[in-house]
């Protein structure tokens, strides 16, 4: 049981570490592009043209090894959180398909990844709200 925290630490820093190398070296393969027009589109153009998708992928960059690492693990959680909820909300909000079996699957994994290790850590993380 002492190692399960660092398992799941090495699987969700993975999972960023490699979606934004994947992003940054061009290899995210060929996905269907959305429909023109859509909201996934206008929200895909708007975060991709400004550059703001850079900003993001280097966030998860940081936060996937910050993650990985156990003594700093609590920290990139602090970075992964906000990308993370902004993932769930993206395919809630704007793509609407979080229904979709994979993409469930995918955000349960992720989102079970960081619930378990903030619940490993809760101890540190009330220290931030108790003063």
């Amino acid at each position: 049981m002492k190692y399960l925290p660092c398992i799941a630490g090495g699987l969700l820093g993975f999972a960023f570490i490699s979606g934004s190398l994947m992003f940054f070296f061009g290899m995210t393969g060929d996905q269907p592009a959305p429909l023109p027009g859509s909201p996934v589109d206008m929200f895909m153009g708007a975060v991709v043209a400004t550059g703001y998708m850079h900003f993001v992928k280097v966030c998860e960059l940081v936060g996937g090894l910050l993650v990985a690492v156990p003594k700093t693990r609590n920290f990139g959680l602090l970075f992964l959180g906000p990308v993370i909820l902004n993932i769930i909300a993206f395919h809630t909000f704007v793509a609407k398909d979080v229904t979709a079996t994979g993409t469930f699957i995918t955000l349960a994994v992720i989102g079970g990844l960081a619930a378990y290790l903030l619940w490993v850590a809760r101890g540190k993380f009330l220290g931030l709200l108790n003063r």
